[in-house]
Order: structure tokens, then C-alpha cells, then sequence
């Protein structure tokens, strides 16, 4: 396996080559194959972007149809056939069932271009600097993104610039059980001596990804989308991680039953991997001017093909959220079998997570390495988050076979018993 080009002129930056060293070059379902042959499982899809996993052929026919046609690749804000046909099937199986009223807003390819823009807008429509984010978010590595990131990796990366215009508060559980964090919120919102200057929005993810896969308890998030109601705060919930289906609904935030004023989502939104993100904003929050916030690839026309592709093959029925969330019971009771196999073997274990977003959360990242190193080893690609890298996540595509799911997570279960051998 040759690799010495890749190790002497890419960055050292790099972060998944060295957790995953091989170099692939195919990509089936939820299956990768590196050069030698060897196949391995997905349990990361791309870091969730690959929510129907790789190369689906409903996906592909769409996209190959698209290009053989000299369909328009390159068009900047301009209207296109691509376009129109991906905004009305938004609106037709996305909006219209769900009883959702935005306007979209194509910011730029990544999802830390819509956290920009979502901030941005915020305090274009409120006239007001102050975001409220919470203690382990993640929203992104750009400036405006990164001051609402909690991670100090990601911070103290910034050269020593200083990160400005966020205050961040307790999420929901950070303080322990019996203790809501929101208390402190609403308490500040009253205090005019509490230091806290009232936001524009608070921007929140229903479940913390990079944090740690943090699950928000339902009853919290109505109560914050309330709090921000009563004050006249934008509510803005970040859908990039665990939007598109990942926690078992499209959108995360409907398992709580709220209704965002400002919507992000990226990563699987264009379906096959293909750099695409919008920005969902109820009409009257609409104040850009003409031009305001741009970027050359503020639409990218074969994502357009491929994510409305997807709305239309998995989304017109509720086949496959249903699946998601039979599959997410699967996954929750095995990552609870592995927590308690690691706890009794004196490292205390915990599961956690929503609908295919779950996490095993076994107290150190030395641990959480060695689990998915031997993975690896082993054949399934998994990785860690949370703070300390404590937390191992699995990410697979929304769409794995049973078949492969439970080999994947037969591999886990091993995997973690061979680290401790």
C-alpha cells in the first residue's frame, strides 16, 4: 500500500487517516473497501453526512442522469431547472406535512456557512449582538461559528484571537440530574444586574454530536423554545449533525414538538456526500439585502439533484424514519449491553443518544482509542467524540442492512472485549 505522497504533502491537520490508515478506493451501502481488497463497515458515514449511505443507486442514476444531460453544475445564486425542482419538493414533502412555514437561505456549501449566516441574520432581524450557545456545543470552526464551539481544541486554535459575541450557558443535564439548567437561563433574563445582554437568538443542537452525543430531554427544549418566546429571542436549533433523519424524524427538533425560528442543516442534506447547505428562516425573518451574505458556491446544482432525489425516494412516506428508529432500539440495547460488560469490568459505561445518533460514553478517550483502534483492526470504522474523545459514536447510514448492522456492532462488542483482554 503506497502512502508516501499522502504522508509528505498532506497537512498535519489530518485527523481520520491516522484513526483509519489504508487508503480506500470504493464504496458500497455501508461498506468501504480499501486498496488491498479489505472491506470494512461504516459506522461513520462521513461523519453523518452520509445518512443513505454510499453510492445509493436511486442517488446515483439521478446524479449520473444530470450530468450526462450537461445539466448546469455552476451557477452562483442563479435560478436553475435544479434548483426550482429541489425547492418545491422541499416545500411539497418536507414543509407542507410538517406544517412548516420557511424561507431558505443557500449560504455556501458547509455547515459552518450556515451557522454564519443563521447568526448573522439573527442579529440583522433583532438588532442585537449576543448569541447564547451552550456548554459543549459544536457549531463550526469559522470565526462567528467558532465563538459559539465550546471545545477548547477548536478555540485555542485561533492564533490567540479572541472569539466575541456568545455567552455560553449550561446545557441540559451539564449540572447533573435533578438540576435544570434553564432556571439559570431564565434567571439571568430577569436580572438586569446578571451580565447577561439579552441575545438575539440561542442556538442550540438537540443532540450534542461533537459534544459528546448529549441528548437534550424533550421537555428542556420546549421550555427553552418557550423562554424565547416570552423574551423575544430567536430560537435557532442546529440540524447539521442530527437533521436528515439521523434521531428517527427529518428534522431532530420534532421529537420535542417545537417550531425553530432559524433552521441549519448540512452534512447528509444533499444525500451523496456532495458539499451542500441551506439555511431555514421563518418569511418574516427574511432582512437580507440583495448580495449581503454571498459565496461563489452558494449553489451547487448536482446537490440540489441528489438531495431532492432523496426527499422523494425516502421521504414522501414514513418508511424510513420508522426503520430508523426500530434500528436505534437495536443499536441502544447492544451499546447497553457493551456500557455494562465495560462497568462491571471496573470502567463505568454509559449509553446515550436519539433514534441512530447513539453513543457509549466510557469515561476516557485512552479507552474510547483502544475500542476503536482494534475496530478498525477488526473491520468497522467507528470513531469517538465528546470532550476528551471519551465517547464512542456510531454514525452508520440510516439505510445499513440488518445484516450489517449487526455484524458492525458483533465487531464493537468484540473489539471492546479484545481491548480489555
Amino acid at each position: 500500500m503506497q502512502t508516501q505522497i499522502l504522508e509528505r504533502l498532506e497537512s498535519e491537520v489530518r485527523t481520520y487517516s491516522r484513526s483509519f490508515p489504508t487508503v480506500f478506493t470504493k464504496a458500497k451501502g455501508a461498506r468501504l473497501t480499501d486498496e488491498t481488497g479489505r472491506e470494512y463497515i461504516d459506522f461513520l458515514a462521513g461523519a453523518g453526512t452520509l445518512n443513505y449511505g454510499h453510492n445509493h443507486p436511486k442517488l446515483q442514476e439521478a446524479l449520473v442522469d444530470y450530468i450526462t444531460s450537461d445539466g448546469i453544475v455552476h451557477g452562483l445564486d442563479m435560478w436553475s431547472a435544479a434548483k426550482r425542482d429541489y425547492l418545491q419538493t422541499l416545500e411539497d414533502v418536507i414543509f407542507k406535512p410538517r406544517g412548516l412555514d420557511y424561507k431558505v437561505h443557500l449560504p455556501g456549501p458547509t455547515g459552518t456557512n450556515a451557522v454564519e449566516a443563521a447568526i448573522r441574520l439573527a442579529r440583522v432581524a433583532k438588532g442585537r449582538h449576543n448569541i447564547v450557545t451552550f456548554t459543549n456545543g459544536f457549531h463550526g470552526v469559522t470565526m462567528g461559528a467558532l465563538a459559539t464551539t465550546g471545545n477548547r481544541k477548536f478555540r485555542e486554535a485561533t492564533g490567540g484571537i479572541p472569539t466575541q459575541g456568545a455567552s455560553f450557558l449550561p446545557f441540559d443535564g451539564y449540572m447533573g440530574e435533578g438540576t435544570d439548567t434553564l432556571d439559570y437561563f431564565e434567571k439571568l433574563l430577569g436580572d438586569k444586574s446578571g451580565g447577561l445582554d439579552v441575545p438575539a437568538g440561542v442556538i442550540v443542537e438537540t443532540v450534542q454530536g461533537e459534544g459528546g452525543i448529549n441528548p437534550a430531554g424533550l421537555d428542556w427544549l420546549k421550555r427553552l423554545e418557550t423562554i424565547c418566546r416570552a423574551h423575544d429571542i430567536l430560537l435557532i436549533v442546529d440540524d447539521i449533525q442530527a437533521g436528515c433523519g439521523r434521531t428517527g424524524k427529518f428534522f431532530s427538533f420534532e421529537h420535542a414538538g417545537i417550531v425553530p425560528d432559524i433552521v441549519t442543516n448540512s452534512k447528509s442534506l444533499s444525500a451523496y456526500g456532495l458539499p451542500f447547505a441551506h439555511v431555514l428562516m421563518r418569511p418574516e425573518l427574511d432582512k437580507w439585502k440583495p448580495g449581503q451574505y454571498n459565496g461563489t458556491f452558494r449553489g451547487f446544482n448536482m446537490a440540489f439533484v441528489t438531495a431532492a432525489a432523496a426527499l422523494k425516494h425516502f421521504w414522501s412516506d414514513d418508511k424510513l424514519e420508522r426503520d430508523v428508529q426500530r434500528k436505534g432500539r437495536i443499536v441502544e440495547e447492544r451499546f447497553a449491553k457493551i456500557a455494562a460488560w465495560l462497568t462491571e469490568k471496573g470502567h463505568p459505561a454509559s449509553e446515550r443518544g436519539r433514534g441512530l445518533m447513539r453513543g457509549i460514553d466510557v469515561g476516557s478517550g485512552d479507552i474510547a482509542d483502544k475500542i476503536t483502534a482494534k475496530a478498525f483492526e477488526n473491520g468497522l470504522i467507528i470513531e469517538t467524540a465528546g470532550q476528551d474523545g471519551q465517547v464512542v459514536k456510531c454514525l452508520c447510514p440510516l439505510v445499513i442492512s440488518d445484516e450489517d448492522l449487526l455484524e458492525g456492532l458483533d465487531i464493537l462488542e468484540r473489539s471492546t472485549h479484545e481491548a480489555f483482554a
